[in-house]
Protein backbone atom coordinates (compact mmCIF):
# COMPACT_ATOMS: atom_id res chain seq x y z
CA UNK A 1 0.00 0.00 0.00
CA UNK A 2 3.11 2.94 0.64
CA UNK A 3 4.39 1.86 -2.12
CA UNK A 4 1.00 2.25 -4.09
CA UNK A 5 0.42 5.63 -2.53
CA UNK A 6 4.06 6.99 -2.35
CA UNK A 7 5.17 5.51 -5.86
CA UNK A 8 4.59 7.22 -9.25
CA UNK A 9 1.58 8.12 -11.14
CA UNK A 10 0.83 4.64 -12.85
CA UNK A 11 0.44 3.64 -9.73
CA UNK A 12 -1.52 5.89 -8.28
CA UNK A 13 -4.08 5.86 -11.00
CA UNK A 14 -4.07 2.05 -10.55
CA UNK A 15 -5.45 2.47 -6.76
CA UNK A 16 -7.81 5.25 -8.07
CA UNK A 17 -9.56 2.97 -11.31
CA UNK A 18 -9.46 -0.11 -8.17
CA UNK A 19 -11.61 2.36 -5.95
CA UNK A 20 -14.03 3.65 -8.23
CA UNK A 21 -14.71 -0.30 -9.70
CA UNK A 22 -14.99 -1.07 -5.70
CA UNK A 23 -17.49 1.99 -5.40
CA UNK A 24 -19.59 0.95 -8.77
CA UNK A 25 -19.71 -2.24 -7.43
CA UNK A 26 -21.13 -0.98 -4.02
CA UNK A 27 -23.92 0.88 -5.97
CA UNK A 28 -24.79 -1.81 -8.39
CA UNK A 29 -25.74 -4.27 -5.14
CA UNK A 30 -28.19 -1.09 -4.17
CA UNK A 31 -26.16 0.87 -1.57
CA UNK A 32 -26.44 4.44 -2.03
CA UNK A 33 -22.77 5.54 -1.02
CA UNK A 34 -21.88 7.63 -4.23
CA UNK A 35 -18.70 6.55 -5.80
CA UNK A 36 -15.39 9.30 -5.51
CA UNK A 37 -14.49 10.64 -8.64
CA UNK A 38 -10.94 9.67 -9.76
CA UNK A 39 -9.94 13.19 -10.73
CA UNK A 40 -10.69 14.00 -6.64
CA UNK A 41 -9.33 10.71 -5.61
CA UNK A 42 -5.69 11.67 -7.39
CA UNK A 43 -5.93 15.03 -5.97
CA UNK A 44 -6.64 13.70 -2.61
CA UNK A 45 -2.85 11.23 -3.11
CA UNK A 46 -1.44 14.31 -4.29
CA UNK A 47 -1.73 16.05 -0.97
CA UNK A 48 -1.28 12.72 1.16
CA UNK A 49 2.00 12.57 -0.85
CA UNK A 50 2.77 16.55 -0.44
CA UNK A 51 2.32 15.61 3.31
CA UNK A 52 4.23 12.51 3.82
CA UNK A 53 7.02 14.45 1.81
CA UNK A 54 6.65 17.70 4.10
CA UNK A 55 7.10 15.61 7.54
CA UNK A 56 10.28 14.00 5.99
CA UNK A 57 11.67 16.98 4.66
CA UNK A 58 10.72 18.54 8.45
CA UNK A 59 12.16 15.63 10.21
CA UNK A 60 15.50 15.08 8.37
CA UNK A 61 16.44 19.20 8.62
CA UNK A 62 15.69 18.50 12.51
CA UNK A 63 18.44 16.00 12.63
CA UNK A 64 20.62 18.54 10.74
CA UNK A 65 19.84 20.81 12.70
CA UNK A 66 20.87 18.39 15.46
CA UNK A 67 24.08 17.97 14.32
CA UNK A 68 25.58 21.63 15.89
CA UNK A 69 25.32 19.61 18.69
CA UNK A 70 28.00 16.83 17.56
CA UNK A 71 29.94 19.96 16.28
CA UNK A 72 30.26 21.45 19.69
CA UNK A 73 30.82 18.32 21.25
CA UNK A 74 33.73 17.46 18.80
CA UNK A 75 35.21 20.75 18.66
CA UNK A 76 35.13 21.23 22.00
CA UNK A 77 36.21 17.63 23.11
CA UNK A 78 39.26 18.43 20.26
CA UNK A 79 40.46 21.40 22.37
CA UNK A 80 41.72 22.56 25.45
CA UNK A 81 39.28 23.05 28.96
CA UNK A 82 40.44 26.37 29.19
CA UNK A 83 38.62 26.75 25.58
CA UNK A 84 35.52 25.10 26.01
CA UNK A 85 33.14 27.80 26.71
CA UNK A 86 34.28 30.18 24.38
CA UNK A 87 33.77 26.76 21.35
CA UNK A 88 30.45 25.93 22.88
CA UNK A 89 29.37 29.78 22.73
CA UNK A 90 30.66 29.87 18.97
CA UNK A 91 28.62 26.99 18.30
CA UNK A 92 25.57 28.27 19.60
CA UNK A 93 25.24 31.86 18.41
CA UNK A 94 26.59 30.62 14.80
CA UNK A 95 23.35 29.08 14.49
CA UNK A 96 21.47 32.13 15.24
CA UNK A 97 23.27 34.40 13.06
CA UNK A 98 22.83 32.55 10.55
CA UNK A 99 19.11 31.69 10.37
CA UNK A 100 18.86 35.70 10.82
CA UNK A 101 21.14 36.14 7.56
CA UNK A 102 20.02 33.41 5.92
CA UNK A 103 16.59 34.15 6.36
CA UNK A 104 16.70 37.77 5.38
CA UNK A 105 19.05 37.48 2.12
CA UNK A 106 21.02 34.55 1.85
CA UNK A 107 18.08 32.54 0.71
CA UNK A 108 16.93 34.72 -2.31
CA UNK A 109 21.04 34.94 -3.02
CA UNK A 110 21.01 31.30 -3.31
CA UNK A 111 17.84 30.12 -4.78
CA UNK A 112 16.10 33.21 -6.21
CA UNK A 113 15.29 33.35 -9.84
CA UNK A 114 18.03 35.44 -11.35
CA UNK A 115 21.14 35.39 -13.19
CA UNK A 116 23.32 32.36 -13.76
CA UNK A 117 25.85 33.55 -10.63
CA UNK A 118 23.27 34.96 -8.13
CA UNK A 119 19.08 35.12 -7.62
CA UNK A 120 17.68 38.20 -7.85
CA UNK A 121 13.91 37.98 -6.64
CA UNK A 122 12.64 37.03 -3.32
CA UNK A 123 15.54 38.84 -1.32
CA UNK A 124 15.29 40.43 1.35
CA UNK A 125 12.59 37.83 3.84
CA UNK A 126 11.59 34.83 1.99
CA UNK A 127 8.69 36.03 -0.36
CA UNK A 128 6.92 34.55 -3.42
CA UNK A 129 4.38 31.75 -4.58
CA UNK A 130 4.30 28.66 -3.10
CA UNK A 131 5.35 27.14 -6.08
CA UNK A 132 4.17 23.32 -6.23
CA UNK A 133 4.73 20.68 -8.62
CA UNK A 134 1.66 19.11 -7.19
CA UNK A 135 -0.42 22.38 -8.49
CA UNK A 136 1.56 23.16 -11.61
CA UNK A 137 2.56 26.67 -10.33
CA UNK A 138 5.63 28.09 -11.53
CA UNK A 139 5.19 31.55 -10.87
CA UNK A 140 7.35 31.74 -7.78
CA UNK A 141 10.58 33.17 -7.18
CA UNK A 142 12.65 30.21 -6.29
CA UNK A 143 12.38 28.08 -9.62
CA UNK A 144 15.29 26.26 -8.93
CA UNK A 145 13.11 24.08 -5.99
CA UNK A 146 10.42 23.14 -8.62
CA UNK A 147 11.46 19.67 -8.16
CA UNK A 148 10.39 19.32 -4.78
CA UNK A 149 6.42 19.88 -3.80
CA UNK A 150 6.98 20.53 -0.43
CA UNK A 151 5.85 23.74 1.19
CA UNK A 152 8.31 26.70 0.87
CA UNK A 153 8.44 26.83 4.30
CA UNK A 154 10.11 23.36 4.64
CA UNK A 155 12.54 24.25 1.73
CA UNK A 156 13.67 27.47 3.32
CA UNK A 157 13.99 25.43 6.94
CA UNK A 158 15.82 22.59 5.03
CA UNK A 159 18.12 24.79 3.64
CA UNK A 160 19.00 26.77 6.42
CA UNK A 161 20.38 24.05 8.48
CA UNK A 162 22.63 23.11 6.11
CA UNK A 163 23.99 26.57 5.90
CA UNK A 164 24.30 26.73 9.44
CA UNK A 165 26.51 23.49 9.14
CA UNK A 166 28.66 25.36 6.77
CA UNK A 167 29.11 28.22 9.12
CA UNK A 168 29.88 26.09 12.10
CA UNK A 169 32.89 24.39 10.16
CA UNK A 170 34.82 27.20 10.65
CA UNK A 171 34.80 27.31 14.40
CA UNK A 172 36.88 24.21 15.50
CA UNK A 173 39.60 24.90 12.95
CA UNK A 174 40.22 28.98 14.03
CA UNK A 175 39.56 27.65 17.50
CA UNK A 176 42.04 28.67 20.88
CA UNK A 177 42.82 32.22 19.53
CA UNK A 178 40.02 34.01 17.73
CA UNK A 179 38.40 37.08 19.12
CA UNK A 180 34.48 35.84 19.61
CA UNK A 181 32.69 38.78 17.69
CA UNK A 182 35.08 38.77 15.30
CA UNK A 183 34.00 35.00 14.14
CA UNK A 184 30.44 36.30 14.58
CA UNK A 185 30.82 38.94 11.96
CA UNK A 186 32.58 36.16 9.70
CA UNK A 187 29.60 34.37 10.23
CA UNK A 188 27.25 36.46 9.12
CA UNK A 189 29.39 37.47 6.13
CA UNK A 190 29.76 33.46 5.13
CA UNK A 191 25.61 33.00 5.47
CA UNK A 192 25.20 35.88 3.14
CA UNK A 193 28.13 36.33 0.51
CA UNK A 194 29.77 33.16 0.38
CA UNK A 195 27.34 29.93 0.94
CA UNK A 196 24.84 31.51 -1.15
CA UNK A 197 26.75 32.53 -4.49
CA UNK A 198 28.38 28.95 -4.47
CA UNK A 199 24.86 27.52 -3.30
CA UNK A 200 22.77 29.19 -6.58
CA UNK A 201 26.42 28.04 -9.02
CA UNK A 202 25.57 24.46 -7.72
CA UNK A 203 21.76 24.20 -6.04
CA UNK A 204 19.98 27.19 -7.48
CA UNK A 205 20.17 26.83 -10.90
CA UNK A 206 23.06 28.57 -11.98
CA UNK A 207 26.13 28.27 -14.28
CA UNK A 208 27.63 25.10 -12.52
CA UNK A 209 24.33 23.53 -12.79
CA UNK A 210 23.62 24.51 -16.61
CA UNK A 211 27.37 22.62 -17.28
CA UNK A 212 25.76 19.26 -15.64
CA UNK A 213 27.89 19.55 -12.02
CA UNK A 214 26.64 17.52 -9.07
CA UNK A 215 26.66 17.58 -5.54
CA UNK A 216 23.90 15.61 -4.59
CA UNK A 217 23.85 16.61 -0.55
CA UNK A 218 26.87 19.17 -0.11
CA UNK A 219 30.49 17.75 -0.38
CA UNK A 220 31.18 20.58 -2.21
CA UNK A 221 28.31 23.16 -1.56
CA UNK A 222 28.70 22.53 2.61
CA UNK A 223 31.83 21.18 3.41
CA UNK A 224 34.59 22.20 1.59
CA UNK A 225 33.10 25.65 1.20
CA UNK A 226 33.62 25.34 5.18
CA UNK A 227 37.32 23.59 4.61
CA UNK A 228 38.22 26.92 2.36
CA UNK A 229 36.78 29.26 4.33
CA UNK A 230 38.58 27.70 7.26
CA UNK A 231 41.27 27.52 5.83
CA UNK A 232 41.72 31.11 4.93
CA UNK A 233 41.13 32.45 8.54
CA UNK A 234 43.80 29.84 9.81
CA UNK A 235 46.19 31.57 7.31
CA UNK A 236 45.45 34.84 8.68
CA UNK A 237 45.26 33.99 12.48
CA UNK A 238 48.43 31.92 12.33
CA UNK A 239 49.37 28.66 14.82
CA UNK A 240 48.21 28.70 18.72
CA UNK A 241 51.21 29.44 20.82
CA UNK A 242 53.89 26.38 21.56
CA UNK A 243 51.79 24.64 18.66
CA UNK A 244 54.95 24.37 16.39
CA UNK A 245 58.80 24.40 17.56
CA UNK A 246 62.13 25.10 15.54
CA UNK A 247 62.51 23.57 12.05
CA UNK A 248 59.33 20.89 11.86
CA UNK A 249 59.01 20.19 15.19
CA UNK A 250 55.26 19.43 15.70
CA UNK A 251 54.02 19.95 20.04
CA UNK A 252 51.22 18.19 20.68
CA UNK A 253 48.26 19.42 22.40
CA UNK A 254 45.86 17.40 23.51
CA UNK A 255 42.37 18.03 23.38
CA UNK A 256 41.06 17.94 27.07
CA UNK A 257 37.97 15.17 26.54
CA UNK A 258 37.85 12.80 24.07
CA UNK A 259 34.60 10.90 25.65
CA UNK A 260 32.95 14.62 24.77
CA UNK A 261 34.44 14.36 20.98
CA UNK A 262 33.22 10.67 20.52
CA UNK A 263 29.75 11.45 21.97
CA UNK A 264 29.82 14.35 19.44
CA UNK A 265 30.63 12.09 16.25
CA UNK A 266 28.35 9.46 17.32
CA UNK A 267 25.62 12.49 17.10
CA UNK A 268 27.11 13.50 13.72
CA UNK A 269 27.27 10.15 12.32
CA UNK A 270 23.41 9.80 13.40
CA UNK A 271 22.60 13.18 12.11
CA UNK A 272 24.18 12.80 8.60
CA UNK A 273 21.31 10.09 8.24
CA UNK A 274 19.49 13.24 7.99
CA UNK A 275 21.83 15.18 6.17
CA UNK A 276 22.17 12.52 2.76
CA UNK A 277 18.60 10.96 2.95
CA UNK A 278 16.95 14.04 3.50
CA UNK A 279 18.57 15.37 0.24
CA UNK A 280 16.04 13.25 -1.58
CA UNK A 281 13.10 15.52 -0.76
CA UNK A 282 10.74 13.39 -0.66
CA UNK A 283 9.50 10.40 0.59
CA UNK A 284 11.00 7.34 -1.87
CA UNK A 285 11.57 4.10 0.00
CA UNK A 286 14.00 2.67 -2.25
CA UNK A 287 16.08 5.66 -2.67
CA UNK A 288 15.99 6.84 0.87
CA UNK A 289 17.06 3.45 2.03
CA UNK A 290 19.94 3.25 -0.46
CA UNK A 291 21.39 6.47 0.07
CA UNK A 292 21.39 5.70 4.21
CA UNK A 293 23.22 2.75 3.40
CA UNK A 294 25.67 4.30 1.08
CA UNK A 295 26.37 6.68 3.69
CA UNK A 296 26.91 4.21 6.71
CA UNK A 297 29.37 2.38 4.57
CA UNK A 298 31.41 4.91 4.02
CA UNK A 299 31.60 6.12 7.55
CA UNK A 300 32.31 2.78 8.72
CA UNK A 301 34.67 1.96 6.36
CA UNK A 302 36.75 5.08 6.82
CA UNK A 303 36.91 4.63 10.40
CA UNK A 304 38.50 1.48 10.13
CA UNK A 305 41.05 2.46 7.28
CA UNK A 306 41.62 5.93 9.30
CA UNK A 307 42.80 3.54 12.63
CA UNK A 308 44.10 1.48 10.79
CA UNK A 309 46.47 4.57 9.10
CA UNK A 310 46.76 5.66 11.94
CA UNK A 311 48.24 2.77 13.61
CA UNK A 312 50.44 2.37 10.97
CA UNK A 313 52.21 5.60 10.87
CA UNK A 314 51.82 6.47 14.66
CA UNK A 315 52.34 3.54 16.78
CA UNK A 316 48.90 3.63 18.63
CA UNK A 317 45.43 3.93 17.65
CA UNK A 318 44.74 6.93 17.95
CA UNK A 319 40.98 7.48 19.05
CA UNK A 320 41.46 11.21 17.27
CA UNK A 321 42.20 9.75 14.25
CA UNK A 322 39.15 7.07 14.08
CA UNK A 323 36.92 9.86 14.83
CA UNK A 324 38.59 12.01 12.03
CA UNK A 325 37.90 9.18 10.01
CA UNK A 326 34.44 8.63 10.63
CA UNK A 327 33.58 12.21 9.49
CA UNK A 328 35.87 12.44 6.43
CA UNK A 329 34.49 9.12 5.08
CA UNK A 330 30.78 10.95 5.88
CA UNK A 331 31.82 14.23 3.88
CA UNK A 332 33.48 12.27 1.42
CA UNK A 333 30.12 10.22 0.27
CA UNK A 334 27.88 13.32 1.05
CA UNK A 335 28.34 13.90 -3.08
CA UNK A 336 28.20 10.69 -4.63
CA UNK A 337 25.98 9.22 -1.87
CA UNK A 338 22.78 9.01 -4.59
CA UNK A 339 24.80 7.83 -7.79
CA UNK A 340 27.15 5.62 -6.39
CA UNK A 341 26.55 1.69 -5.75
CA UNK A 342 27.21 0.10 -1.93
CA UNK A 343 30.70 -1.43 -2.94
CA UNK A 344 31.79 2.27 -4.41
CA UNK A 345 30.54 3.84 -1.11
CA UNK A 346 33.01 1.14 0.17
CA UNK A 347 36.01 2.24 -1.92
CA UNK A 348 35.32 5.60 -1.43
CA UNK A 349 35.23 5.88 2.31
CA UNK A 350 38.49 3.31 2.44
CA UNK A 351 39.98 6.20 0.65
CA UNK A 352 38.80 8.82 2.62
CA UNK A 353 39.90 6.51 6.54
CA UNK A 354 43.92 6.94 4.86
CA UNK A 355 43.12 10.89 3.58
CA UNK A 356 42.42 12.27 6.65
CA UNK A 357 44.98 10.70 8.42
CA UNK A 358 47.79 12.02 5.32
CA UNK A 359 45.81 15.01 5.88
CA UNK A 360 46.26 15.83 9.51
CA UNK A 361 50.20 15.39 9.26
CA UNK A 362 50.56 17.21 6.02
CA UNK A 363 48.87 19.98 7.63
CA UNK A 364 50.72 20.37 10.57
CA UNK A 365 54.19 19.49 9.02
CA UNK A 366 53.88 23.01 6.73
CA UNK A 367 52.58 24.49 10.24
CA UNK A 368 48.95 25.17 9.62
CA UNK A 369 47.54 25.08 12.78
CA UNK A 370 43.74 23.11 12.95
CA UNK A 371 42.72 21.90 16.13
CA UNK A 372 40.23 19.37 15.21
CA UNK A 373 41.47 18.62 11.91
CA UNK A 374 38.36 20.57 10.08
CA UNK A 375 40.59 20.93 7.01
CA UNK A 376 41.54 17.67 6.61
CA UNK A 377 37.93 16.90 7.29
CA UNK A 378 35.79 18.87 5.17
CA UNK A 379 38.26 20.72 2.27
CA UNK A 380 40.43 17.33 1.21
CA UNK A 381 37.53 15.22 1.35
CA UNK A 382 35.23 17.24 0.14
CA UNK A 383 36.91 17.72 -3.08
CA UNK A 384 37.40 14.06 -2.89
CA UNK A 385 33.86 12.84 -2.83
CA UNK A 386 32.66 15.75 -5.50
CA UNK A 387 34.95 14.50 -7.78
CA UNK A 388 34.67 10.45 -7.21
CA UNK A 389 31.09 11.58 -9.00
CA UNK A 390 32.99 12.23 -12.17
CA UNK A 391 34.92 8.99 -11.39
CA UNK A 392 32.07 6.40 -10.06
CA UNK A 393 28.54 7.59 -10.92
CA UNK A 394 26.43 4.68 -12.09
CA UNK A 395 24.50 5.47 -15.69
CA UNK A 396 21.27 4.03 -14.33
CA UNK A 397 21.51 6.24 -11.28
CA UNK A 398 22.10 9.73 -12.67
CA UNK A 399 19.49 8.97 -15.02
CA UNK A 400 17.16 8.47 -12.27
CA UNK A 401 18.30 10.79 -9.79
CA UNK A 402 20.40 13.60 -10.84
CA UNK A 403 17.59 15.74 -12.51
CA UNK A 404 19.82 17.05 -14.58
CA UNK A 405 20.21 16.37 -18.48
CA UNK A 406 23.61 18.17 -19.04
CA UNK A 407 24.98 15.61 -16.08
CA UNK A 408 26.54 11.63 -17.42
CA UNK A 409 27.76 8.72 -15.61
CA UNK A 410 31.54 8.35 -14.47
CA UNK A 411 34.80 7.62 -16.35
CA UNK A 412 34.84 4.28 -14.96
CA UNK A 413 31.13 3.35 -15.60
CA UNK A 414 31.82 4.35 -19.10
CA UNK A 415 30.62 8.12 -18.90
CA UNK A 416 34.11 9.80 -20.39
CA UNK A 417 35.62 12.37 -18.79
CA UNK A 418 32.62 15.19 -19.44
CA UNK A 419 31.27 14.16 -15.75
CA UNK A 420 34.71 14.30 -14.51
CA UNK A 421 35.84 17.71 -16.08
CA UNK A 422 32.57 19.56 -15.05
CA UNK A 423 33.33 18.29 -11.24
CA UNK A 424 36.84 19.13 -11.36
CA UNK A 425 35.86 22.69 -12.95
CA UNK A 426 33.02 23.00 -9.85
CA UNK A 427 35.02 21.96 -7.04
CA UNK A 428 38.15 24.53 -8.37
CA UNK A 429 35.81 27.18 -9.22
CA UNK A 430 33.90 26.84 -5.65
CA UNK A 431 37.60 26.94 -3.79
CA UNK A 432 38.41 29.58 -5.26
CA UNK A 433 35.60 32.02 -4.92
CA UNK A 434 35.38 30.52 -1.60
CA UNK A 435 39.19 31.58 -0.13
CA UNK A 436 39.31 34.69 -1.92
CA UNK A 437 36.09 36.27 -0.59
CA UNK A 438 37.04 34.26 2.46
CA UNK A 439 40.44 35.85 3.17
CA UNK A 440 38.71 39.68 2.27
CA UNK A 441 36.74 39.30 4.87
CA UNK A 442 39.25 37.91 7.14
CA UNK A 443 41.66 40.72 6.34
CA UNK A 444 39.22 43.41 6.86
CA UNK A 445 38.11 42.12 10.06
CA UNK A 446 41.79 41.75 10.93
CA UNK A 447 42.39 45.63 9.92
CA UNK A 448 39.10 47.10 11.49
CA UNK A 449 37.94 45.14 15.10
CA UNK A 450 41.05 42.17 14.76
CA UNK A 451 40.74 38.73 14.65
CA UNK A 452 43.23 37.28 17.04
CA UNK A 453 43.16 37.44 21.37
CA UNK A 454 45.90 38.58 22.87
CA UNK A 455 49.02 36.19 23.55
CA UNK A 456 47.60 36.88 27.38
CA UNK A 457 44.32 36.44 26.92
CA UNK A 458 45.34 32.95 24.76
CA UNK A 459 47.26 31.53 27.11
CA UNK A 460 45.00 32.40 30.09
CA UNK A 461 42.43 31.11 28.27
CA UNK A 462 39.53 32.38 26.27
CA UNK A 463 36.85 31.25 28.59
CA UNK A 464 38.09 33.58 31.36
CA UNK A 465 38.77 36.60 29.01
CA UNK A 466 36.02 36.23 26.12
CA UNK A 467 33.19 34.75 28.39
CA UNK A 468 34.00 35.36 32.36
CA UNK A 469 33.08 31.81 32.72
CA UNK A 470 34.21 28.27 33.28
CA UNK A 471 33.38 25.15 31.65
CA UNK A 472 34.19 22.72 35.07
CA UNK A 473 33.58 25.41 38.00
CA UNK A 474 34.65 23.87 41.09
CA UNK A 475 36.83 21.21 39.44
CA UNK A 476 40.38 21.22 39.89
CA UNK A 477 42.54 19.56 36.91
CA UNK A 478 46.09 18.42 38.05
CA UNK A 479 48.57 18.15 34.83
CA UNK A 480 50.53 14.46 35.39
CA UNK A 481 54.57 15.17 34.48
Amino acid sequence: MLQTIFGGKAPRIALVAAISCFAGAALADGQEESAVPAASMEARLDDLKIAADTIWVLITAMLVFFMNLGFACVESGFCRQKNCVNILSKNFVVFAVTSLAFWLLGFGLMFGNGTPYLGQEGLWMVEGADNSPATADYSGAYRALNYTGVPLWAKFFFQLVFAGTAATIVSGAVAERIKYHSFILFSAIMAVCIYPVVGHWVWGGGWLAQRGFLDFAGSTQVHSIGGWAALAGILLLGPRIGKYGAGRRVNAIPGHNLALATIGCFVLWFGWFGFNPGSTMSVDPGFIAEVAVTTNLAAATATLTATITAWLLLGKPDLGMTLNGCLAGLVAITAPCAYVTAPVSVLIGAIAGVMVVLGVLFFDRIKIDDPVGATSVHLLNGVFGTVCIGLFAEPGRIAKRANNPASSAGLFYGGGTEQLIDQLMGAGACAAYVFVVAAIAWMVLKATVGIRVSPEEELQGLDHGEHGNEAYHGFQFILEA
